[in-house]
This record gives C-alpha cells, sequence and structure tokens, in this order.
C-alpha cells in the first residue's frame, strides 16, 4: 500500500484574480511505477458503500472529486482507514493487489470517486474477489 497527496491548486485569471482550482489527478513523473491503464468514476450513494471487495491482480488508485469518502483497507488482519474527498485535501489513495477494500460513503451526498487501476478490467479476467469476515 502506497499513500501519496495531491493538492487543490489555486487558480487564477489574467487580473490575478482567483477563478477557481485545478486537481492534478495523474503525473506519471510522480510515480511512474504507478502508471494507470484504465480510468474510471464510480458514484457511491449517501449512506452506503461499495464493497468490500478484493482484487488478486489489479492495483488500484484512488481519489475522490465530490464529497468525501472513507476507505477501509485489510492488511495482515488489520484494518486501516483513509479519508478522501473535500474535507481531507484530495489525497490519493493505493490498494494493493490482495488487500480488500471498502468504500464508505457516511454523508448526506452522493460522493464521486476517481479511479486509475492496472491493470485495466477487462471481461477476460475479472479479478473481483468476495471478502468473507469483514469487521473493521
Amino acid at each position: 500500500m502506497v499513500e501519496g497527496g495531491r493538492l487543490k491548486i489555486p487558480t487564477k485569471g489574467p487580473d490575478g484574480q482567483p477563478n477557481g482550482w485545478l486537481l492534478p489527478l495523474w503525473n506519471v513523473n510522480d510515480a511512474p511505477e504507478l502508471r494507470p491503464e484504465q480510468v474510471y468514476v464510480t458514484a457511491v450513494a449517501p449512506h452506503s458503500q461499495k464493497g468490500p471487495h478484493c482484487h488478486r491482480v489489479r492495483r488500484g488508485l484512488f481519489v475522490c472529486i465530490k464529497g468525501d469518502v472513507r476507505i477501509v483497507l485489510r492488511a495482515n488482519g488489520a484494518y486501516k482507514t483513509h479519508q478522501l474527498g473535500e474535507r481531507f485535501g484530495y489525497g490519493l489513495l493505493c490498494v494493493s493487489p490482495g488487500v480488500p477494500a471498502c468504500i464508505y460513503n457516511d454523508g448526506d451526498t452522493e460522493a464521486l470517486v476517481i479511479n486509475l487501476p492496472a491493470p485495466a478490467w477487462s471481461a477476460e479476467q475479472p479479478d473481483e474477489w468476495p471478502v468473507e469476515e469483514w469487521n473493521p
């Protein structure tokens, strides 16, 4: 598991006044070994969860761009919680192959999470495995 940060960067117009912000999701110069092979957005409904599930081959790389999520990982029998999203500085979370994970949206609005996994999903190798005895 690798955890790295990405920060929202304020932007300014030609007049020097704030006009918004940008959020770098991926730059190959930051971590070439984590180069994604697919990019998709998953929506997590309010007060719900996605998972838990496990990928034995695929690595996930997550950033929450709307709302806030709690991602719980289980490695070596121990649970670790990561907070991603608007209130938490838009961090980037890498979930290694073989590490079960569950994404929770405890908020009142839909959360949007971008995943940049590798290798990419394919019908020939779906790589989705159930997780038993999940008790974070």
